[in-house]
């Protein structure tokens, strides 16, 4: 295996290639891209994230040189707007995980995230002093103003969030596409956490499911994403109506280059720097220590 000691850091690295109907295959500590018209050599290690799209093709040796040289695989739909699987990358690292259990399973440290992930959703500073509840508050009004917002602007009628699972046909046609919109966002939102080596169960405001740190994430860009993206779709028409939502939340993705943002963000809200990396890190192979009782006076922080 390569000695990762000598690999770029995560931000030295490209963000992420996104590939479609092409053959991919190694060539030395490098991958080949082929489609119809043209070859290109890619530098496995300089890449943090490979989507793999639709009619894709890729050699069992081409994703052993990317596992060894710490590029997560991903396979995506269209333009990476949904995610299938994933393979393993830069995921052997743990000590995002590990910093995410930490802010998780501090009653104080986890309140913090919660706070920070309510402030990052404001396009202004907030007054100090606020409570969590108001904080919702301020953001559950916000919301609505956005939904009004785009209603009006796009003269497509608004009557509020709502919808039967069970009876999907008797939606209204927004709501459909906010739905549709908003499977592409945790779609992205899915990829970036696990690329990036966190836990998509452990989330901060949801909670009590396998994807409960992906709803957390995309709530923080739904008002600059899917919510103009379905009020416009809906404004052209109804025909073909989730189809229409998926290649604008496409087109916006590629745009914003959204997946690089989600990275970053989390980063900001864990305080990930370079402290937070571990000796593990730099070597793979490396034993692994054993894990002591905390003092009396901390034990009550694992008992949340």
């Amino acid at each position: 295996m390569i000695n990762t000691r000598i690999l770029p850091k995560i931000r030295d690295s490209l963000s992420f290639l996104y590939v479609e109907h092409t053959r991919i295959d190694k060539d030395n500590q490098a991958i080949r891209i082929r489609d119809a018209d043209s070859e290109t050599i890619v530098p496995i290690a300089s890449l943090s994230l490979l989507m793999l799209g639709p009619g894709t093709n890729i050699s069992h040796d081409a994703v052993k040189v990317a596992a060894e040289n710490g590029c997560t695989l991903l396979w995506t739909g269209e333009e990476g707007v949904r995610t299938y699987a994933a393979g393993t990358g830069e995921t052997r690292k743990a000590s995002r995980f590990l910093k995410q259990v930490k802010n998780w399973s501090d009653y104080e440290k986890r309140l913090t995230v919660v706070m920070k992930m309510y402030t990052m959703r404001f396009t202004q500073a907030l007054p100090h002093g606020l409570t969590l509840q108001q904080i919702r508050g301020m953001e559950g009004v916000r919301v609505r103003d956005t939904y009004a917002k785009f209603s009006k602007e796009y003269s497509v009628p608004w009557n509020g969030r709502h919808y039967d699972r069970q009876d999907w046909a008797t939606a209204e046609p927004i709501n459909k596409a906010l739905s549709t919109a908003n499977s592409c966002l945790y779609g992205i939102a899915h990829a970036a956490i696990v690329s990036a080596g966190y836990s998509t169960a452990l989330g901060f405001v949801h909670t009590g499911k396998q994807l409960s740190f992906v709803y957390d994430v995309a709530d923080l860009y739904k008002t600059e994403t899917t919510i103009p993206a379905a009020f416009h779709a809906v404004s052209e028409g109804e025909d073909g109506l989730e189809r229409k939502v998926r290649f604008k939340m496409r087109d916006l993705f590629r745009e914003s280059r959204l997946l690089s943002r989600i990275v970053s963000d989390i980063d900001c809200l864990m305080e990930i720097d370079e402290k937070s990396e571990s000796e593990y890190d730099d070597d793979p192979s490396k034993p692994s220590g054993f894990w002591d009782p905390p003092p009396e006076t901390e034990r009550k922080v694992l008992c949340l």
